[in-house]
């Protein structure tokens, strides 16, 4: 199943981190999930889908119950994780919408790796 298998999804999607594809410079966008995806791992699963995309930024819980952040990379692996935060989730989560607040493109990462901030 393609739920919170980040490779596996980055392989059905045609995704591969070898191609970086960063000739149109980084792609970045900031999030937020809405529905159950807090106590249910979701930090933890983004951040490995994140590592296995090779992209760079954090996630972290609201005091709302959502989960926001940053993510930043080679246009495809974002547009992958973009999908993957949309519908796919940790296993025990449940995804009601996915908001993105801002999408850009930046000349470099402003972040060396991707983190869970507390």
């Amino acid at each position: 199943t393609l739920r919170g298998g980040g490779a596996q999804f980055a392989a059905m999607s045609g995704v591969r981190n070898d191609d970086d594809g960063t000739e149109g410079g980084i792609s970045a966008i900031k999030f937020e999930v809405f529905g159950r995806v807090q106590g249910v791992f979701f930090r933890k699963h983004t951040k490995r889908v994140a590592d296995e995309l090779g992209l760079v930024g954090w996630v972290m819980n609201t005091p709302k119950g959502t989960v926001t952040g940053e993510a930043q990379g080679p246009p495809q692996q974002v547009a992958a994780m973009e999908h993957w935060l949309g519908s796919t989730g940790s296993p025990k989560s449940v995804i009601e919408r996915l908001v993105i607040s801002q999408r850009r493109t930046l000349p470099s990462p402003t972040f060396t790796s991707f983190k869970i901030r507390k």
